[in-house]
């Protein structure tokens, strides 16, 4: 082969030759054979320029020109032998051709031209490569202005500069230079050369400063010279106004040069700078309104071109905006094209007439009339099918150009066109709208990417220096490398300039096809490129740009001219309708249209103040909704400051589509309130929850944004949520709750960093919760409380047990809800408060304070159920928490439950909460120990706080030890109940009071005792007594309701007195069983003082409950009162119901259902201290001052009490029986301990008491109580406590020394005084009171006043009387007794009933005094004749004498109904007397005053002869007459007369005068009776008169008996002469007609027997 190549020239000859006979045939074959040899690349360079000689030839004689082009391409295409001349001729001779008549050599001449130019530069390539890896490039040469100067290119690429430099020649019209022999040449054809090398070989011309000089120097001078007919050319401007006339603009090469720019400007930019400023700007001209309308869409279809390319459009921002001073050429392209849509639609199209149609009619039902080439379809009543923009009239029609992102030209690929087309209506708006959004697109594409780029970089150079939460700003300052940062901050600049330059005209142009969008995926693409762009500059810190963008999104979702403030205040504002210069080019912002002609999908209320008509939506603005949601969704950590812009339009859409929160914070579709319910159509109901669905993740989405942009949503809810409470004052309309949902869902989805927005957060809920509207409230408190429940739950890391300040962040806010007044944000709260307590009540720890703290934050005023859901909590936290809780919180425990007693809204809480407070008692005393050990540490911890700060401790109770701190507060606390209004809180308080301090006080420490008696019970009790003295007396109705008050309680001071009787019982209970712990107390003298004075006031006050009871404490705290058994109980009316303090019987508090065991014996109490000091013996207070004291206070009382008071009117007090009893009943125990001391004086005081208090009467309502009946003799239970309190003495007195028994005579007095009480009841004052048998007993008339009833005193007298005569017994023969008289008096005394005998109160009493006088006496006389002597006695025998006579002379007559066996034994009782005279007086008469036996005889002579009664009936009358009595005076008075003892002649003579005046009477006696019977003839004498007789007659026989049995020496002869003389008188009785009489006269008779005997000689008289 190679040698064949050799001699190619030889052998191609024949085959040339055989062309150059012209012979068709021959020339074909040659041409095949030429081809054939050209294929094998056997051909030499010398054989190639014949061959092309010979095809010169050929071409001139226009022969076989198709297999010319052929055998040229062959013969270029197969090998590179052809060059330099060779090669332009050849290239010449295919131009030729093209320039041919016939058409498919013309056409096949051009495809050939075309493919050698390309194999020109192929070849150039090539070698290039070939070199390139041999040998290094030269250094470039500079450039030369000499075009020749290409001595320096090898052959291909000097062949390749020929062509190109010749190209440009023939394109200006000018001679070529290398292809010699050019006939003729289009511009058209040249300049599609031109683009197609340019296009395929752009490495040529970077790489060679040859071909690079030629581009500046040639190809740009030639398009800047072939554009200048279409700058200048102005559509419809007349030609005048020009000088020259205007070259029309050709489309053929309009059309080419722009594609020639395309291509300079895409694959040259970087060479031609200055050039390609000038394309662009011409570029930018060409869209003019007045240019060509084919010559605007090409111009656009260009510069679609270049926007798909953003790095290119990145180079011109750099390169010229950048530049200070160059045209800025890339906002201006932007703005062209967004002047270019306005000019659309503002001016019809010239081009098409038939454009200008009135489409503006189409929303109101008229057909579209649309141009035919439109290809849109018009239906009747103006529903468009087709996609199209529409404003004001115009309607353009969007036609489908390209694919996105790929700049497809139609008019610019028309390359066989030579008339300018015809533009389809919307074909420039469609591309100019996929410009704008290829534009968007690329851009930030672009400038997102390497903005990744950088973050990676950073993120990886500062490895984990930063947190991932900072924002990218930051982490580009910690970039380590300098030039990473310097690239960066270069990057940064084009980033903002481009976007900077470029966002007004994308934002006017983008807001006015969105409002002119019909259709559907027009408006998603405008969204996303609103959307996008509004990410970008978010994300370059572009803020008034990104609220233009987002404003724009905005106002695109609500409807037209919706009036929201917030679109118009913010920076985008500056927007709104102005027309504003950009840059010198005035771009006019175009405000949207009402005219919208959008389906309506929704009408529904605005959110205004006033409320207006409706508004509608349509579905062009819920697709902008969405966008919104879209972009607060993907690109929330940009948006900053714009959340406000956002979420004021979201929820302004929320209300309207009608919207409401649900549980959570979720919107869920709910009716709206007022107006015209909203209207949806199914279209958008379906999009609701879709909708609703998307909001909620909007907010989940929280979660991931940075803490910075967190806190910007923050404060835009919070702003929006101000917004709305505004607007929501002044009226009840349903607020806008949006904000608030909102707020409460992105705290939720928060919780794991909630610290960082807690208080923005919480604070603005609070100011929600204080909101008058009530809604609104509402839903401030349900999110508050959602959040704070929500943030103990989670699981935080480091746990909330581990971080306190966490858990005291996460619990205030539900503290500060306390000082909000609004009853259901409390009951909000509370709840809350309860439902933390159910699921986190164990691990609260430091939170307790303030949880405490809201439940004792509750006021009375604020209505039941809250006070109940409080109180809930707290039964909660006392029955499941105390042990939880630190004890620190224990005191705030105390305090609530307290505040909670004095809650006056509900008794039964106020009740319950005093049962709390026992069960936090008992709870401290089964906890004691630890409670103590944890609160002595946090003392030590606060105690070293405070010196460190020079401060004080502060606590209540304070130098106290902190456990016993707690119990203080404790008492102080049920001490405050203690005296509440309500009786029954009063009641139940105390009773816990005392029993806590019963059951639990021996915890205290010593020294705190003393706190106890003076802060807490002294101040109890002076508080009691105040309000107990100063209650009301008026009378309350009825407990509340139908709840009848017993007439004990119904009034105010009887109420106020059980308080002061409980609260005197505890503490004097305290006193008695503590009493060795208080005794050690310094100042316990000065308590007992202070204790005794309350008893006092108490038992001096006038009401019988309190005086009763404080007498009770009297006796216990004197330690005398034994445990009594419910049967032994003392008789008390049942009003005064005191239950009898008991020492040491297991105490029960009514109260508290619940009996507890005290737990203090006295023998544990002794082993607890024994370790402190010696036991000390309780029951003696070796005190005497103290007993003393308690004598002073008993004695005050008893006087003060029982004086009887000076008026007397219906309300006069008086004290009654059980108090005097009780009163007089402590007296014997007291006087135990202070007998050593008790004199004279102290007795007298205690006499006056004993008296006064006998002496009080009773209430005739009582009485029944008192005294069962009258009949019975009994004694009240006060009778028989005085005279216990006599016998206590006398028994004292009895065994105690010498001095004492000076006492005897005072308590006989005492006694004395009683038995007088028998016949003379006492008097009280001036009361007047009635005999107890007369009183009424008020008991039908309940409530009638009381009538005062005098006792029945006769048992009580008859009692001192035995006691006086026992006591006698024991006492007759002591000095004191014998000085004082006591026998006289008893005497004296006895007189009194004596002498009133049947007159008597009561018959028994003259019978005991009989008998007493006569047991007295026998005991009395021995002693009185003992000391006859000594004159002691003179003074009682004439007392004596008189009381015998009294009683047995008495001037009583005995009642008519005395039976004859009654009568009888009175009789009996007379003679008993006599007898006892004729034992014990008249025996002894010499050791008795004469005058005394004078008496006695003048008694008995007037007894022997008693005369009758005259009451007597007839029947009677033996009996009545004391026969037995009349008997004994006279054998008494005989007996005395002539006993043997006659001692002196004086005594002798008394009973014979005594004799002789008996026998004398009776001589009178019968004469008198024998002349009345005579004179009364046949008619019987009186009745009495015939008694006496009767009498006398008994008489004188037992005399005459009495007279024998005596010894004869005794008798006197007198006697005896005057017992004869009797005989004849009775004889001369007989003749009586009186049976009777003559049976007594036959009685009497028969013992004259004796005195008929023989007279004696002489008889003797008996005088001696």
């Amino acid at each position: 082969m190679p040698a064949l190549k050799e001699n190619s020239s030889e052998v191609v000859q024949p085959f040339l030759m055989g062309c150059g006979t012209k012979e068709p045939k021959i020339t074909q074959l040659c041409l095949a054979a030429i081809q054939r040899l050209m294929s094998h690349e056997v051909v030499s360079e010398t054989a190639a320029g014949n061959i092309i000689n010979m095809l010169w030839q050929l071409m001139e004689n226009s022969l076989e020109e198709l297999k010319l082009l052929q055998t040229v391409l062959v013969l270029l295409t197969t090998n590179t032998v052809v060059h330099d001349e060779a090669l332009s001729k050849a290239i010449v001779l295919c131009f030729r051709l093209h320039f041919t008549k016939d058409n498919i050599t013309n056409n096949t001449a051009a495809a050939t031209v075309r493919q050698v130019v390309t194999v020109v530069f192929e070849r150039m390539v090539a070698e290039d490569e070939r070199h390139r890896d041999i040998i290094e490039q030269p250094v470039l040469v500079q450039a030369n202005s000499n075009r020749r100067s290409v001595s320096t290119l090898k052959p291909c690429a000097k062949d390749a500069y020929m062509l190109f430099q010749d190209l440009c020649q023939l394109v200006n019209a000018d001679a070529p230079y290398w292809l010699v022999g050019m006939t003729e040449m289009t511009r058209t054809f040249g300049l599609e050369l031109l683009e197609s090398v340019l296009n395929d070989f752009p490495q040529v011309f970077l790489q060679h400063q040859e071909f690079s000089f030629l581009l500046k120097e040639r190809v740009c001078p030639l398009v800047i010279k072939l554009f200048s007919p279409n700058i200048k050319f102005r559509q419809g401007s007349s030609t005048s106004s020009s000088p020259a006339p205007v070259e029309k603009p050709y489309f053929p090469i309009c059309m080419r040069l722009l594609r020639v720019v395309s291509v300079l400007i895409k694959q040259f930019y970087s060479l031609l700078v200055t050039e390609c400023e000038i394309f662009l700007s011409l570029l930018v001209k060409f869209l003019d309104a007045d240019k060509p309308q084919w010559l605007r869409a090409v111009a656009v279809e260009s510069i679609h071109r270049l926007c798909v390319q953003p790095q290119l459009l990145r180079s011109f921002c750099q390169s010229y905006d950048m530049k200070q001073h160059s045209t800025k050429v890339f906002r201006d392209i932007v703005n062209a094209l967004g002047s270019f849509i306005q000019s659309l639609f503002l001016v019809p199209p010239t081009g098409n007439p038939a454009t200008t149609n009135q489409a503006g009619n189409s929303n109101s039902g008229g057909t579209v009339s649309a141009p035919a080439n439109s290809g849109m379809l018009g239906i009747g009543g103006g529903v468009t099918l087709l996609p199209a923009f529409e404003y004001r009239g115009t309607w353009i029609p969007i036609l489908t150009i390209t694919v996105q992102g790929s700049a497809k030209a139609t008019y610019l690929e028309m390359l066989d066109k030579v008339e300018p087309p015809t533009i389809p209506e919307g074909y420039a708006m469609s591309v100019a709208f996929h410009c704008l959004l290829d534009l968007v697109r690329g851009i930030t594409g672009m400038i997102e990417g390497e903005l990744g780029e950088v973050e990676a970089e950073c993120q990886t150079s500062t490895e984990t220096a930063s947190s991932p939460t900072q924002s990218s700003e930051e982490q580009e300052l910690q970039s380590t490398s300098s030039d990473q940062m310097d690239k960066e901050i270069v990057n940064r600049a084009v980033w903002e300039e481009m976007v900077n330059a470029c966002w007004c005209g994308l934002l006017a142009a983008l807001s006015l096809l969105l409002d002119a969008s019909t259709d559907e995926a027009a408006t998603e693409n405008i969204l996303k490129a609103e959307l996008t762009m509004a990410a970008l500059c978010g994300r370059l810190g572009l803020i008034t740009s990104r609220d233009a963008f987002i404003t724009a999104i905005c106002k695109g979702s609500l409807p037209p001219h919706y009036a929201l403030t917030v679109l118009n205040i913010t920076s985008a504002a500056t927007l709104s309708n102005k027309s504003y210069s950009i840059q010198g080019q005035n771009v006019m912002m175009i405000s949207p249209s009402s005219e919208s002609h959008q389906q309506v999908v929704a009408v529904g209320q605005p959110l205004a103040v006033q409320p207006q008509g409706t508004v509608m939506l349509t579905s062009k603005n819920i697709q902008c909704m969405r966008t919104l949601l879209n972009l607060a969704h993907c690109h929330g950590a940009v948006l900053g400051t714009s959340w406000q812009l956002v979420l004021a339009t979201l929820q302004h859409l929320v209300w309207i589509l009608g919207l409401k929160p649900s549980s959570g914070g979720a919107l869920k579709p709910g009716r709206a309130v007022e107006g015209p319910s909203t209207v949806l159509t199914t279209a958008v109901m379906t999009d609701l929850p879709v909708i609703s669905n998307i909001l909620s993740r909007l907010f989940e989405s929280s979660q991931y944004l940075d803490d910075v942009s967190l806190h910007h949503l923050i404060n835009a809810l919070c702003s929006l949520s101000l917004e709305a409470m505004d607007m929501a004052y002044g009226n009840n309309k349903e607020p806008s709750l949006f904000a608030v949902a909102k707020l409460l869902e992105t705290g939720l989805v928060n919780m794991h960093r909630i610290e960082i927005l807690w208080r923005p957060l919480t604070g603005h809920l609070l100011e929600v919760c204080q909101h008058p509207n009530s809604r609104m409230r509402e839903w401030g408190a349900e999110a508050l409380t959602s959040l704070i429940k929500a943030g103990l739950t989670f699981n935080h890391d480091p746990p909330l047990s581990q971080n306190q300040r966490l858990q005291l962040l996460l619990l205030n806010p539900l503290k500060e809800m306390s000082s909000i007044n609004h009853p259901d944000i409390r009951l909000k709260q509370l709840e809350c408060v309860l439902q933390i307590l159910q699921s986190q009540g164990d691990s609260l720890g430091p939170g307790w304070p303030l949880v405490l703290g809201v439940m004792g934050a509750i006021r009375n005023d604020q209505g039941e159920s809250l006070i109940r859901t409080a109180f809930q909590c707290l039964q909660l936290v006392v029955t499941d928490f105390l042990p939880t809780m630190p004890c620190t919180c224990l005191q705030i425990v105390v305090d609530v439950a307290g505040s909670f007693g004095l809650h006056n809204q509900e008794l039964n809480i106020s009740l319950t909460s005093i049962g709390l407070l026992w069960n936090i008692s008992d709870y401290f005393f089964q906890r004691g120990e630890t409670i103590e050990k944890e609160l002595n540490k946090e003392e030590a911890a606060q105690q070293k706080q405070a010196e460190e700060k020079g401060v004080a401790l502060n606590r209540p109770f304070h130098p106290a030890p902190p456990f016993d701190c707690l119990w203080l507060c404790l008492y102080a606390k049920l001490g405050e109940l203690c005296v509440d209004p309500r009786p029954a809180v009063r009641k139940s308080a105390g009773q816990t009071l005392f029993s806590t301090i019963g059951a639990h006080g021996t915890l205290l420490q010593h020294s705190t005792w003393h706190t106890v008696i003076w802060k807490v019970l002294f101040h109890l009790l002076d508080r009691v007594r105040e309000s107990s003295t100063t209650a009301d007396k008026e009378k309350i109705e009825s407990g509340g309701g139908n709840i009848l008050i017993h007439h004990s309680r119904d009034t105010a001071e009887k109420q106020w007195a059980e308080t002061w009787v409980l609260t005197l019982a505890g503490v004097a209970r305290i006193f008695n069983t503590r009493r060795y712990l208080l005794q050690p107390l310094g100042d316990f003298s000065r308590a007992w003082d202070v204790l005794l004075d309350h008893i006092q006031s108490a038992a001096l006050s006038k009401n019988n409950e309190v005086s009763l009871a404080a007498l009770k404490s009297f006796q216990e705290i004197l330690q005398i009162v034994s445990p009594v058994r419910d049967s032994e109980k003392p008789e008390t009316p049942p009003a005064v119901n005191v239950p009898v303090p008991v020492l040491l019987g297991p105490i029960s508090g009514p109260g508290l259902s619940r009996p507890f065991v005290r737990t203090d014996s006295i023998g544990e109490r002794l082993g607890r201290y024994s370790s402190l000091e010696p036991p000390t013996v309780t029951d003696e207070l070796e005190d005497l001052n103290l007993w003393w004291a308690a004598w002073n206070t008993w004695y005050r009382i008893g006087s003060e009490s029982t004086k009887p008071p000076v008026t007397f009117d219906k309300l006069t007090f008086i004290p009654s029986q059980p108090f005097l009893t009780a009163l007089i009943q402590i007296f014997p125990a007291l006087y135990q301990h202070i007998k050593t001391g008790f004199n004279m004086d102290d007795l007298q005081k205690l006499g006056v008491i004993l008296h006064s208090a006998v002496s009080v009467p009773i209430s005739s309502d009582a009485s029944p109580f008192i005294l069962p009946s009258y009949t019975e003799a009994v004694l009240t239970s006060l009778q028989e406590a005085v005279l216990t309190a006599l016998d206590v003495l006398q028994k004292a007195i009895c065994v105690g020394p010498e001095n004492m028994q000076i006492m005897y005579p005072a308590i006989f007095d005492q006694l004395l005084a009683f038995v007088e009480f028998s016949c003379k009841p006492p008097q009280y004052g001036q009361l007047e009171t009635k005999h107890i048998a007369n009183a009424k007993y008020n008991q039908i008339q309940l409530f009638a006043p009381a009538e005062w009833v005098a006792l029945n005193y006769v048992p009580f007298a008859e009692r001192s009387l035995e006691v006086v005569v026992d006591l006698y017994q024991k006492t007759a023969c002591h000095k004191a007794v014998v000085n004082e008289k006591v026998l006289q008096n008893i005497i004296k005394t006895l007189r009194v009933p004596l002498s009133l005998k049947y007159s008597c109160p009561s018959e028994s009493t003259w019978k005991l005094a009989v008998s007493s006088l006569l047991k007295v006496l026998s005991i009395g006389l021995p002693v009185a004749r003992q000391h006859a002597s000594s004159g002691k006695f003179d003074s009682m025998w004439p007392e004596l004498a008189n009381t015998f006579e009294d009683f047995l002379f008495t001037k009583s007559i005995p009642p008519d109904n005395l039976s004859i066996q009654e009568f009888q034994r009175n009789e009996s009782i007379d003679v008993e007397v006599v007898q006892l005279i004729s034992t014990e007086i008249l025996p002894y008469a010499n050791f008795i005053p004469k005058e005394f036996v004078g008496q006695i005889m003048t008694m008995l002579n007037k007894g022997s002869i008693h005369s009758q009664s005259s009451s007597f009936t007839e029947a009677e009358i033996d009996i009545r007459l004391r026969e037995e009595f009349s008997k004994m005076c006279f054998e008494t008075l005989l007996q005395f007369s002539f006993s043997n003892k006659v001692t002196t002649p004086q005594e002798g003579y008394i009973s014979r005068m005594a004799l002789s005046v008996l026998l004398k009477r009776s001589q009178d006696v019968l004469h008198r009776y024998i002349e009345d019977e005579r004179l009364s003839g046949k008619c019987p004498l009186p009745r009495q008169q015939v008694t006496e007789i009767i009498f006398v007659l008994k008489a004188v026989s037992t005399l005459i008996d009495s007279l024998k049995k005596t010894h004869p020496e005794n008798v006197d002869g007198n006697t005896w002469a005057q017992v004869i003389a009797l005989y004849p008188t009775l004889v001369e009785c007989i003749t009586c007609s009186s049976s009777e009489v003559c049976s007594a006269l036959k009685e009497a008779l028969v013992p004259f027997k004796d005195f008929m005997h023989p007279p004696a000689s002489k008889v003797q008289n008996g005088e001696s």
